[in-house]
């Protein structure tokens, strides 16, 4: 009895680290961006993630008195490098006047469309700007 049980967890341990150690392929939907609305925002880039499996953009914008803190969500650094953008094509401190899908939710992020630098510089996400939405399940 004591073979069949060490046994039954050696192979239910087994079962365990291969599901653990398979490759995640998941993707989550942009449901949770407005897709149908464009937004723009001017402001100072405060940092840029250049992350898997999303870049960030993170934009001060002035408000009146205040400071408003948007965190864009870009495409991966893989298909943005296909794109022509490094790394460094954004710095803290550049100003910029980007265009996005807002958040649903109201709050201060959203999905990047483009943006154009202060030099005059254009940076696209490759992504439709007509108001079509993508990779959201349909209801």
């Amino acid at each position: 009895m004591t073979r069949i049980l060490a046994a039954a967890l050696a192979v239910a341990g087994a079962g365990t680290a291969a599901i653990l150690a398979a490759p995640v392929v998941a993707h989550h939907s942009f449901a949770m961006f407005n897709q149908r609305e464009i937004m723009t925002v001017e402001g100072t880039v405060r940092e840029f993630q250049w992350t898997n499996p999303h870049a960030f953009i993170e934009l001060e914008e002035r408000h009146g008195n205040s400071t408003r803190t948007w965190s864009i969500e870009l495409n991966s650094p893989n298909n943005l490098t296909r794109q022509g953008w490094r790394r460094t094509s954004l710095r803290p401190g550049d100003r910029i006047s980007l265009r996005m899908n807002p958040l649903r939710n109201g709050e201060h992020g959203g999905l990047f469309l483009d943006l154009r630098k202060a030099d005059g510089t254009v940076l696209d996400s490759g992504l439709p700007k007509n108001g079509q939405p993508i990779n959201v399940p349909n209801f």
